[in-house]
């Protein structure tokens, strides 16, 4: 939508400040009363209003729009807290006074998925402030990370087997993308694998491979793969921009990023980290 607005104000700019300069170029033929120069100075200052105003039609509803768009999700996240706070406390409230193992299972389960969404409110936090400031790089021990996030996505997702072979090492990168890079990419394992398989998170050697065992992909979907809104099944849940937004952050943090997969026999996502590594020159 935008795309087309900006070609069509960016037409009419041309067409009319054209049409000026053909002007002068007609009294000029006609009339030759001033130099080409002099009517061209005279042209000059309604080249540049004609600008300004362009400039003040294009621009002036793009930022309604994200004033907007900035404040609806602000008070989306302040909502948000609000429930999950309260899921929360019940949650571990109801795991005290609890003596069942399985309800306590299914308890834990809850309060599990409410840090997740905790941490999906941390991240909308983060992309909301991402776009007034730079991201923050930090040095990032990994391994431990890795593990923290697999231990809480492992409640999450009980039906698979989340397995870590993790080396030390230490990257400069920023953090909160960092997990939403990895989330992103244990969920869509997840979503792609039969119950009862495992997903490995192997590091070695500056490089992190995320694997699965589900139903894989040709070569025409891992053409289209990065693409915002693909999905090769929809029957599975989601919208299609978590590998869009991985991809975006390794290419802004020189991550490289590959798959190699085969159908019938699952997918592994590989995150070259030497870029980034904290003894990269």
């Amino acid at each position: 939508m935008f795309r087309n607005f900006f070609l069509a104000i960016a037409f009419f700019y041309v067409v009319s400040v054209l049409t000026i300069v053909a002007g002068v170029f007609v009294l000029q033929l006609q009339f030759e009363i001033f130099s080409i120069v002099s009517l061209l100075f005279i042209a000059l200052p309604f080249a540049l209003l004609l600008g300004w105003m362009f400039s003040k039609i294009a621009i002036e509803p793009l930022i309604s729009h994200f004033e907007t768009l900035e404040r609806f999700s602000k008070e989306t996240l302040h909502e948000l807290n609000i429930p999950v706070s309260t899921i929360k406390t019940n949650a571990q409230m109801l795991e005290k006074g609890c003596t069942d193992e399985k309800a306590r299972k299914r308890i834990g389960r809850i309060a599990s998925a409410c840090e997740l969404l905790e941490a999906r409110y941390d991240e909308l936090d983060y992309l909301i402030k991402s776009q007034m400031q730079k991201e923050r790089i930090d040095t990032v021990a990994v391994a431990p990370l890795l593990q923290e996030r697999c231990e809480a996505l492992q409640e999450i997702y009980p039906g698979v087997t989340l397995a870590c072979d993790l080396e030390p090492i230490s990257l400069k990168l920023d953090r909160m993308g960092l997990i939403k890079v990895v989330d992103n990419l244990i969920d869509n394992a997840v979503k792609n694998s039969p119950k009862g398989t495992t997903i490995s998170l192997r590091l070695k050697a500056k490089r992190l491979e995320i694997s699965d065992e589900g139903r894989g992909m040709d070569e025409v979907e891992l053409f289209k793969v990065f693409d915002r809104y693909y999905q090769s099944d929809d029957s599975l849940p989601g919208y299609g921009i978590g590998l869009d937004l991985v991809k975006r952050y390794c290419d802004r943090h020189k991550i490289g990023l590959s798959i190699d997969s085969t159908p019938g026999q699952g997918t592994t996502v590989t995150l070259n980290l030497a870029e980034v590594a904290e003894d990269a020159g």
